[in-house]
Order: structure tokens, then C-alpha cells, then sequence
């Protein structure tokens, strides 16, 4: 049985070396003889817009006045509510009602008191004309005639105080009827039916709106950064739930006071939402922001690793029948990650990027 092992062995151990010599007269194990070079990275030529970025983290904020916290104006029991969390309001529509007793009784008791005043303002009225008249015709004394004209004065003003009162009255009850300021999406709903809201100090939010269609981004930018970023300067950002899209904006604004969390100092840049490729953000996603400074749209570019420099001159490794060719380039603008070619290359040829066995 021992035999028959170590015989075993040394077969093998002949086999491997016939395999291993073989391999060497074919060039088999010798990366550098394969013209493809395992481990060589290449880029096409292409068109492209390139320039610097300012890198940032942000937030999804609503504009201002996109979101609004709906409440009353008048005290009451609510009644009824129209609206739960996540329902799409329109504006204008019916949101809640308070119990309008009381406001419905008011309303009467103006009205009563229309009536009287218009009553007593035609009354007061004939009482002028008449002393009117015999002032003319000198029956009466001034006296007379002036205490009717101002009895007739004073039934028009308590006639206009109880329209104003009616007004009034109108209003107060409409006010028990809670519309949607704006057109949104209810956020949040902090009074349910049956719960007694005073509006004496301050009106009592029922619901909170938020519309979804005027957002706006607060991109947090370092203070070694901020002096790059100006007004009308692109930016791009993704969010984590569609890491996969970038949405693009534009900066509207750079707050002048810092944001100072953890020894960090911020300046926030408010990005207008301009395309949100037809998906749903909402406030308070995270963002990660690139501010686009000024560079080049729509220009021949290669990676920044594939330029060569020499003697002043630049030139990179175009690829050609998998042999790499050497040849001079004019660059123009370098950006952060791609330089322009303005010579020496044209769209589609493929140039190799930091291959190691060519920049020997």
C-alpha cells in the first residue's frame, strides 16, 4: 500500500511539471506578454460637461408659504372633520366645521337689528322732511328743525353700525367653516372632532398642509467652499430613496448667517427644485448636493488619469488593435475628474487610463 502511494505522488509531481513547462515555452503564465493587460483601464472619448463641483449634505425643506398650519379664527366644538393625514386637499375646500349655533343666533339677532334700524332710519327720514318744510315756511322754530335733521343723522349711522353688524355676523359664521388655504397634502391633524377650540390669543391649528410641488433644498456648505457658490449656479443631488436619480436645481440664495453644529461652520444655499424627474420628494429627505461652478458644456473629454504631461507638452495612449499608441493632445479646461481635448482626439477612440506597464 505504501508503495502504491508514493508511487501516486511522484506521478503527479511529474505531471505538474510537464504542465508548468509547457505553460512557460507558451508564455501561458506571463501577464506582460498578453497584449490585453489584465488590469488596464480605459475610457472613450467623448462628449461631456465638465467643470469643478462644491460637495455637500442638505435637506428637503418646503418653501416658504408651501407649508401652512390651517387654523380657526372663531371658538368653538368642532363638529366635523373633512381631512386625514395624507389626503390631497385642493384649495378652498371644506377642511372642518365648528358647531354653528351660536354663531347662526348671532346672525339672527343682526338681522332683528337690521330691520329696526331701517325702521327707524325712514321714520327719522319723514320727521326731516316735514320740520324741513316748515322751516321754510317758518311754522317752527330752528331748534325743532335742527334736533330732526339730527335724529335723521343719527338713524343713518345706527342703520350703517347694524349692516356692519350683519357683516360681521356673516363672517363669524362662515369662519366656522375651515377651507384649505393652499392646494397640498395633509401633514398632520392636531384636533379631532368633539375637542373645544378658544381662539382668544391664537388660532388653533387643526390641520397642517404641506404642498409637495414647491420644495426647495438647504444645502449645508463648508465655510472653505462658500466663497466658490453664487446665485444661479447649478446643482445636482440624489436622495437615498432614488440613489440611482439625479435631480437638478439651481441655487437661489446663500444665507449670510452660519449654521454651527459640532465646531463645523455652514452656510446654507437654498436649491430650487427645477426637475424632479416625476418622482415624489418629501421635506426632510437627506440630499446629497454637487454645486456646479463654472466650467464647459458639451466638450471632447477624457478622464484626468489618462493625460500624460512631457516637456510641456501633454499626450495619453490611444488604444488601437489592443496595442497602446502614444500621441500629443491639446488640452483646454481640466475639471475635477475629466479634462477638455480641444486636439489630437476625436469621439469614440478609446485611451488608456493609468496602465501601469505604459507610464514605465
Amino acid at each position: 500500500m505504501k508503495k502504491a502511494a508514493l508511487l501516486t505522488v511522484a506521478l503527479v509531481v511529474i505531471l505538474a511539471g510537464v504542465r508548468y513547462a509547457t505553460g512557460r515555452s507558451s508564455g501561458f503564465l506571463t501577464p506582460a506578454d498578453d497584449n490585453s493587460a489584465p488590469g488596464r483601464e480605459t475610457a472613450v472619448v467623448t462628449e461631456r460637461d465638465i467643470g469643478p463641483t462644491v460637495l455637500a449634505t442638505g435637506v428637503i425643506r418646503p418653501q416658504v408659504g408651501a407649508e401652512v398650519q390651517v387654523g380657526s379664527r372663531v371658538s368653538g366644538v368642532l363638529l366635523r372633520l373633512h381631512a386625514t393625514v395624507g389626503d390631497r386637499v385642493e384649495q378652498g375646500q371644506l377642511l372642518a366645521e365648528l358647531d354653528p349655533t351660536e354663531f347662526e343666533a348671532r346672525l339672527q339677532q343682526n338681522e332683528a337689528a337690521l330691520e329696526t334700524a331701517i325702521v327707524e332710519r325712514d321714520f327719522a327720514r319723514q320727521e326731516y322732511e316735514r320740520a324741513k318744510g316748515l322751516i321754510e315756511r317758518q311754522v317752527i322754530a330752528q331748534s325743532e328743525y335742527d334736533n330732526a335733521e339730527r335724529m335723521f343723522n343719527a338713524a343713518e349711522a345706527q342703520l350703517k353700525q347694524a349692516q356692519a353688524n350683519l357683516r360681521s355676523a356673516k363672517i363669524q359664521l362662515e369662519y366656522t367653516r375651515i377651507r384649505a388655504p393652499i392646494s397640498g397634502v395633509v401633514a398632520g391633524v392636531s384636533t379631532q372632532v368633539g375637542e373645544t377650540v378658544a381662539a382668544s390669543f391664537a388660532a388653533p391649528t387643526f390641520v397642517t398642509i404641506i404642498d409637495l410641488d414647491r420644495l426647495e433644498v438647504w444645502a449645508y456648505v463648508d465655510e472653505t467652499d462658500i466663497g466658490r457658490v453664487a446665485v444661479a449656479q447649478k446643482a445636482v443631488f440624489t436622495v437615498d430613496t432614488y440613489p440611482d436619480t439625479d435631480f437638478e436645481g439651481v441655487v437661489t440664495a446663500v444665507r449670510p448667517k452660519a449654521e454651527i453644529q459640532d465646531n463645523v461652520v455652514n452656510y446654507i444655499t437654498v436649491i430650487e427644485i427645477s426637475d424632479n424627474q416625476g418622482l415624489i420628494l418629501r421635506p426632510e429627505m437627506t440630499t446629497t448636493v454637487n454645486i456646479v461652478l463654472e466650467g464647459r458644456e458639451d466638450v471632447l473629454a477624457i478622464p484626468n488619469g489618462a493625460v500624460r504631461r512631457e516637456n510641456g507638452g501633454s499626450f495619453v495612449y490611444v488604444l488601437r488593435d489592443d496595442q497602446p499608441e502614444r500621441r500629443a493632445i491639446e488640452t483646454g479646461y481640466r475639471g475635477r475628474r475629466y479634462t477638455e481635448v480641444v486636439g489630437g482626439l476625436q469621439s469614440g477612440e478609446v485611451v488608456i487610463v493609468n496602465d501601469v506597464a505604459v507610464s514605465r
